[in-house]
Formats: C-alpha cells, structure tokens, sequence
C-alpha cells in the first residue's frame, strides 16, 4: 500500500506541483488548502507525513503543528514545514520548538523534497515499528502471567486470546486440546470484546501432522472458519502451531496482514509457545491430582463396618481446582467391641501431602491394633513424625467409642474439635493437643458419655474455612445446622455439605458422623 502524505498549502500551484511530484515517485497525496481542513484531514485519514506550508489565511502551519503534536492520536504523524517566505533562524527554531519534524524552504529540488520526505517516511516507520514491537512485547508479558495463573484449559485460551488481541489489534482464536484430548477449547477475542470460548470436537481443529515444536503455517480462513470471528474467515490467516512431544496441538490464529514482519512472527511464536506450556504445566498437575486422588480414596475406607448400636456416614470430597489435592482422611475400624474413628488433614495441597496422610493412617492403624491407649497412639506417631518426617505438619483426632454403654474416649492432635449433638443441641468439645510435627507433652485421652439417640460430628477443616467464611464463623454454622439431625445419616451428611461448601471450594473435605441407637 503507497504511504499517503498531506500537502497543505493555501497556493493551489504549489499544492499542484508538489503532488504531482510525490505521486510519479509513488505516494498517494492528500491535499489540504488551509489550517482547518489540515486538521481534519489528519484526524479522518491520519497520513503517513504532513507537507505543510507555515503562511496560510487561517491560522499558520506552526499552531496547526502544535494541534497535531497534541493529539495522542496523530502525535507521531512527522510534520515537515514548507515555506518560501520565513527562512530566518528564529522561524526555523520556532517551528522545530513547536513540534515540526523537519523545515525546507521553497524553492526546493525536486530530488531535495523527495529524499527528505523518503528519509522522514524511513525514520517514522522505524519509531513506529520500535513502538509496535514495544507495546506486543509488554503485552505479551502480561498474557504470560495472566495465561499461567489460569486453572483451566479454557481460563488458558481465553486470556491467550485476549492477549494476542492486544497485540496485534484484531481478532485472535486460540485452540487448545482438553486435558483428556478429546475436545478442543476455541477461544475468539477482538481487541475491543472481552472474548468467549467454544467447546468443539477435536475433528474440527484439524491442522494436519505438524511436526513437535513450532510450525506457522499461512492459509485462507475459510480453511478454518469454525474456529475464526467472522472477519478473519474471508482473509488470509497466519496459524502458529506448537506441539510439546507427542500431546494435542495448541494453535494461535491471527489475520496475515497484522503479522507481516519478523518482529510479528516472532510475537506470535513467543505466544503459541507460552499457551502450549501453560497447557503442558495443567496435565502435568492434573496427573499428580489424579494419583494423589487414587492413593487418596485407595487409602479411605472401602465401606464402613456394621456395628449394633451405631449408625455411620461418611463423606470424603476432593478439591474441585484442577491443580490442588489435600491431605484429608478418615479412618473407621473396628478393635474388639469398641470403634476407633480418626479425622486428620496432613498440611499441604500436593501428591506428597497425600503420601503424608498415607504415611500417618497406617501409623494409627498400626499403633491402634498394639492395643496403645489413644495418648499412646498420638505420642507414637509424633515420635514416628519427627524421626522421619521432620518437616511436615498434621492434625487427627481420634475417638475410641464403646457402643454398649456409650462411653467415648477422645484424644486431639491440633485437629477441630469433635461436635457432640444430643438433645437438639450441638456444643463442641473442649478437646486440647498440639499438632503432630511439634516436639511438645501430649495430654492423654478426654472420656464423654453418649447417650442414645446422641450423636459425634467430625470433619476437616476444608468444610468449614472458604474464602468468605473464617474457621470460627464456619464452625458456628455447622454447630447450628447440625442441631437437628435427620433419620438417615446421609441425608443429614449431604444437607451439612450444601449448607457450607461452595461449588467451587478449594480444598478437600472428611466427614464422619456416628449416632448411637441404643
């Protein structure tokens, strides 16, 4: 496309002749017969440079300069001051103080005004292309950060899409395979939407066998229009794809005509590798939560036991973020005639704070079938921690319960505290005991009397600590609803659940609920 420059000059023959010079050396020239129309000649067609004449009827080139300069949207149009009638100094300085770019007098050389506007077109295409490359890179740093704190595959599209958007200053698609790799993740954003994302078969985002790395490949839009806002579909489009070994392709889809230079491909490379990562960094973690999820519920009991004279439910639910796992567990055994119940959260949201947990519950197990007391079991396993675990912190509390005659034994360490409801009351009780991990005296064992009809509450805190609801607060909310309880245990266990978990917590949950009938 020619670069269009603005002659402004009151003089029809001057404006005359200098177009017809600029036009047989190839730009597209824009007149201008006064001050006025220059200014709204700049606004409407914003020109590559202005040729401007310093004496007009209206107001003189200077003051139109000035208003150029002043306007963040034509401040980097250059302005070249034309005149044959001011050459003394103070009019080049006053000129060149007021914002002109350069000053030639009249008359001028042909070759004299082309090479200086060739020279001014080259120096302002370069500022602008320093700019551009400027404004894509600060960018492209926050896309970086805003694409690597995303939890999911869509939050990653989405702000890669809203990202390149601002880079490129038109519509942008980034497809992105699911975790699984069944379906693809479109999200379109334009530089002035907020952007959207579509969930589309995998057959719909077919680039073909693009080899592992990064590929660009150049196409017509049409070749790829589900994927596509409706004015890159008629275009040709520039298609950045990265694939990281053998996993799905992630693509970045953006207009050629925005990605002309090597400054642009490299921008447009940089961000199809970054959302290739980011998806990468997710599988990575949705692996570890899924193994930490599978020692998790491999370690929880498989069915609570049946015993006369008590009712049970559990409830174990993970963390609904796909990159965080807990360290939550219950335990439920019988040993002779009586019940040994455990609640514990080993500290952490990892694959190793699942192996804690792991580590702890078969400590207890073991410790409990020696036949310790619950004091005993706690000190052990302390023992056991900070030999070999030094580092890492948990809480349990453990509850040893006889279902003949109600009496319940209880010893904490640092957990929440056990939540007795009896009589259409609930109070918690006063259960003290430092966590497991701290070289500290441990108080031996509290006993309690359950009555029939009387009933033990126990849960981690994942159920009663969420982002808008402190600990304290939590634990009075479930103190009142666990004041009536329903027949069925399960009910009861999942109106506790909806009454204090939001949708989207994000931490894993233990309950345990025993109830003795007799």
């Amino acid at each position: 496309m020619a670069e269009r420059i603005l002659v402004v000059d009151d003089i029809n023959a001057n404006r005359y002749v200098i177009g017809r010079w600029l036009e047989h050396s190839g730009y597209e020239v824009i007149e201008a017969a006064s001050g006025q129309e220059a200014l709204i000649a700049v606004r409407e067609q914003l020109p590559d440079l202005v040729l401007l004449d310093v004496r007009m009827p209206d107001m003189d080139g200077f003051e139109v300069c000035e208003r150029i300069k002043a306007d963040p949207a034509t401040a980097a149009v250059p302005v070249i001051h034309l005149t044959a009638s001011a050459v003394e100094v103070r009019d080049r300085t006053q000129g060149l103080a007021r914002g002109a770019d350069g000053y030639l007098t009249e008359p001028v050389e042909p070759e004299v005004l082309l090479a200086t506007v060739h020279a001014m077109l080259r120096y302002a295409g370069a500022r602008r292309r320093a700019e551009r490359l400027a404004g894509q890179l600060a960018a492209l740093a926050d896309t970086t950060l805003a694409v690597n704190s995303a939890r999911s595959v869509p939050d990653v599209a989405l702000a890669a899409a809203r990202g390149g958007a601002r880079m490129f200053g038109c519509a942008v698609s980034v497809v992105a395979a699911d975790l699984d790799g069944t379906h693809t993740h479109t999200a379109i954003a334009d530089s002035d939407a907020g952007g959207d994302v579509v969930r589309i078969p995998a057959a719909q985002a077919d680039f073909g066998g693009a080899a592992h790395g990064l590929t660009v490949l150049t196409g017509p839009g049409s070749a790829w229009a589900p994927l596509l806002a409706p004015s890159a579909r008629d275009v040709e489009v520039r298609v950045a794809l990265a694939r990281l070994q053998a996993r799905p392709l992630v693509a970045v889809l953006v207009p050629a005509d925005v990605t002309a230079s090597e400054a642009d491909l490299h921008v447009l490379s940089q961000l199809g590798q970054t959302v290739a990562l980011a998806v990468e960094g997710l599988r990575s973690l949705d692996v570890e939560r899924r193994i930490a999820l599978t020692l998790q519920r491999s370690l929880l009991p498989r069915f609570l036991p049946e015993v006369p004279g008590i009712e049970m439910a559990a409830r174990y639910i993970p963390a609904t973020t796909e990159a965080e796992i807990g360290g939550d567990f219950y335990e439920v055994i019988q040993l002779g005639d009586r019940l040994l119940v455990a609640v514990g959260d080993a500290m952490g949201h990892s694959l190793h704070a699942a192996t804690v947990m792991a580590e702890i519950r078969h400590a207890v197990r073991a410790f409990a079938s020696e036949g310790h007391t619950l004091g005993e079991i706690l000190r052990r396993t302390n023992r056991l921690m900070l030999d070999f675990l030094p580092r890492e912190l948990a809480t349990v509390v453990l509850l040893l319960v006889d279902p003949v005659g109600g009496e319940v034994l209880m010893c904490n360490a640092g957990h929440l505290p056990p939540l007795v409801v009896t009589g259409g009351r609930a109070e918690y009780t006063v259960l003290p005991g430092p966590l497991l991990g701290a070289d500290l005296p441990r108080p031996d064992e509290t006993m309690i009397m359950l009555p029939p009809g009387g009933a033990l509450v126990l849960v981690t805190d994942g159920l009663v600590e969420r982002r808008d609801l402190s600990v304290s607060d939590g634990l009075a909310r479930l103190r009142e609803l666990s004041a009536t309880m329903e027949p069925d245990l399960d009910v009861f266990c999942d109106r506790l659940i909806a009454g204090l978990m939001l949708s989207d917590h994000e931490d894993d949950v233990a309950l345990v609920v025993l109830r003795r009938t007799t």
